[in-house]
């Protein structure tokens, strides 16, 4: 499995332990920054890095009694450290710590869905040159269309993917934002190089104008780039989905030794792994939703998004891990038929293939709008089980008048539908690699 390791991972990042250690080793560095200054001596600096710990127990247990998360952690750490403690904090607010951490929490998140972005990118990849030249029926409004070829979806959904992929990585660097300003975000009892050197040593950058937090347009940009991926991938899903109806039957997910499809019918083989993700994305664009109703705070700020934050932090992107893995396995497991894939196409008996007849015409001099009236009167022939397509055009003299039994046999060759294909896979994989290369930059 694709990323199997990653929920764990994701699941890290959010844990109590992960995010006491980041408030620490941001306070810690504060103190190296007011040590530089002079405002921390360096036996304090020292006993402060060699002391300085938490006990979450102990910090719950305050916690109860403060009504403050920050004040409780800061309690808790100084029971370890003793009166040296008093330079911990020093200038601080409380959303100094908060979106600083949570800053680090994000960042660390988006790296591990760039990881299955990458991912998901290169089993499409795969399958989209496995069946480059898999012919299918293409559909407009659900209705067969003309031909495509089952490569071309999948290459497809791989530029969509790969757009997803700058997105991600935007998403990053636009969270990958701290502060430590103070209260209102003035500097008014901290300077500015202890910022400067906390938020350097962690490699974040420094929000240049803030109130008492980070701006919240950075969030709601990042949960709303996981909601585009989650939809994304629900468009794959649905497609899945389409394919596997009875009717149609062109792809398949796979369906392992033991499973059950119904409770009540042993013949049933449903798309669940694929209606799971067309759900799940749901639920992250309501994340995308809440995100940016944080944006508007009171003032300088107020507390109404940090429990909005504590919700679906953790949430949209252990939810968005899940989603990419489950889709990658998917697609690299879907089952596909090329030969139900043929049968579609001839299910209306050659129909599908009335825009080569109707140019055949324009180009022996007709009008388009003649031409077309006189393909369109046999098509509707076929919809009413009249004959197939290719007989009742050779059966009508307008169109055998113009138009040899060689000329309409070619309009039924599938092969021209597909001549440009290369064309396509090159603009997907094949220049970009190269001008990649020419920079000097690994494709992904």
């Amino acid at each position: 499995m694709i990323g199997r390791y990653t929920r764990e991972e994701m699941a890290r990042i959010w844990e109590p332990e992960t995010r006491f250690r980041n408030w620490l080793a941001i306070e810690i560095l504060a103190c190296e920054a007011w040590n530089i200054l002079g405002k921390v001596p360096a036996r304090a600096l020292k006993n402060i890095k060699k002391k300085a710990r938490f006990d979450i127990k102990k910090i719950d247990e305050i916690e109860r009694t403060v009504k403050h998360d920050v004040i409780a952690f800061l309690t808790s750490v100084a029971e370890f450290v003793g009166p040296d403690s008093r330079y911990i904090h020093m200038g601080l607010t409380s959303s100094d710590v908060l979106d600083t951490a949570l800053a680090m929490q994000l960042r660390e998140a988006a790296t591990l869905i760039i990881g299955d972005i990458s991912a998901m990118i290169e089993v499409l990849e795969k399958k989209a040159k496995e069946h480059k030249y898999t012919a299918m029926m293409g559909r407009s409004h659900g209705i067969h269309a003309e031909p495509t070829t089952f490569g071309l979806k999948m290459a497809l959904w791989h530029e969509e993917m790969k757009r997803n992929l700058v997105r991600m990585e935007r998403a990053r660097d636009a969270i990958s934002c701290g502060k430590l300003s103070g209260a209102v975000g003035t500097f008014s009892s901290i300077d500015p190089f202890v910022e400067e050197y906390v938020l350097g040593r962690l490699g974040l950058k420094p929000e240049k104008v803030a109130t008492q937090v980070v701006q919240r347009d950075r969030h709601a940009e990042y949960f709303s780039t996981l909601a585009i991926v989650a939809s994304s991938i629900e468009k794959f899903a649905v497609e899945i989905r389409h394919l596997q109806r009875t009717e149609v039957l062109e792809a398949e997910e796979p369906f392992t030794a033991g499973q059950k499809g119904s409770s009540a019918m042993p013949h049933k083989r449903n798309p669940v792994l694929s209606e799971n993700l067309t759900g799940l994305a749901r639920l992250l664009r309501g994340y995308a939703v809440s995100a940016m109703e944080d944006i508007a705070l009171w003032h300088e700020r107020d507390i109404s998004h940090s429990s909005v934050e504590r919700v679906i932090g953790p949430d949209a992107t252990i939810l968005m891990d899940f989603m990419l893995v489950r889709a990658s396995d998917l697609i690299r497991d879907l089952v596909v038929y090329p030969e139900n894939m043929r049968a579609n196409m001839d299910r209306l008996k050659g129909a599908v293939f009335s825009q080569k007849a109707l140019l055949r015409l324009v180009e022996k001099g007709f009008t388009r709008e003649d031409a077309y009236a006189l393909i369109q009167k046999n098509a509707m022939k076929v919809w009413e089980g009249k004959g197939d397509f290719r007989t009742l055009l050779l059966n009508d003299e307008r169109v055998t008048k113009y138009l040899t039994p060689e000329e309409i046999d070619s309009c039924f060759d599938v092969r021209p539908y597909l001549k440009n294909v290369d064309y396509i896979f090159r603009r997907a994989f094949g220049k970009e690699r190269r001008s990649k290369a020419k920079k000097g930059r690994v494709a992904r």
